[in-house]
């Protein structure tokens, strides 16, 4: 019984003589949290919200994805055999500076890269030769046939078919018999829902510098109308922002939080 009470207070004695953590300390260690946070975000993840339909149904208007700033950087000496690079390929799901509208984010899908030769037959893509078999392309029947969209490159751009003005011009030095080929530090992207996609067709290749990354999930899904992205006036993004805080819970696609982008 006495040794039970004469430990009792040793612990007791050792637990008073624990120093606490100063205010100094506090705040010295609450600063390196937000500065490996500030670190995360500003280098190497970056929030980014889908705001087209352009790659349904991979990726839905609404949806709020953390994009990988790190994977598809160049290779740095110090910190590079630490961190996962790696080049693009065939199939990776990419954010990139626009081409033809700049200070625009763009995500699509990479179909070619340096070397390859892409051609498209009634709405299918071959590439090298191959036909390719995409589970994740979804066809708008609405749209109907396009004979530059669907069977490039060999209809002749037209103003017509929205394709700028400078891959009217650049279009034709890039094609080899049937097919276009993709030039060095470029690459060629489509989007998933393929009739309504603006991309590589109507305004060129992608340049290796204007990747930014690549989503990795979806943080999360809210329904939004197609047009929102369009809406810059203060009182029209002020209005959304109530909608949503009102329709947080019943308008958000739950189903597809913390979904892997493929």
């Amino acid at each position: 019984m006495g040794q039970t009470l004469v430990a009792k207070k040793e612990k007791e004695t050792e637990q008073e003589e624990k120093p606490r953590e100063t205010t100094v300390e506090f705040l010295s260690s609450l600063a390196a949290v937000l500065v490996t946070g500030l670190f995360i975000i500003t280098f190497i993840l970056q929030a980014f919200e889908i705001p087209s339909s352009s790659m349904e149904n991979t990726l839905l208007i609404g949806d709020h994805v953390f994009v990988n700033r790190i994977q598809f950087a160049p290779r740095t000496r110090w910190v590079g055999p630490l961190l996962p690079y790696r080049q693009i390929r065939r199939g990776d799901i990419v954010v990139f500076f626009s081409v033809s509208e700049p200070g625009l984010y763009i995500v699509k899908r990479i179909m070619g890269v340096p070397g390859d030769r892409i051609h498209l037959r009634d709405g299918v893509v071959y590439r090298n030769g191959e036909k390719l078999d995409e589970p994740y392309v979804v066809h708008s029947t609405r749209e109907g046939f396009n004979p530059y969209r669907d069977n490039f490159p060999a209809v002749p751009p037209s103003d017509y078919n929205n394709v700028t003005p400078d891959w009217q011009l650049n279009l034709p030095q890039h094609i080899q018999g049937a097919d276009v080929v993709v030039p060095p530090d470029s690459y060629f992207a489509m989007g998933d829902n393929r009739d309504v996609s603006y991309d590589s067709r109507y305004w060129g290749f992608i340049p290796q510098e204007n990747v930014i990354g690549r989503p990795m999930f979806i943080y999360w899904s809210f329904e939004t109308p197609p047009n929102q992205y369009l809406q810059k006036g203060v009182g029209e993004r002020l209005q959304f922002l109530v909608h949503v805080v009102i329709h947080f819970f019943d308008e958000t696609r739950w189903r597809r939080t913390f979904r892997v982008v493929r």
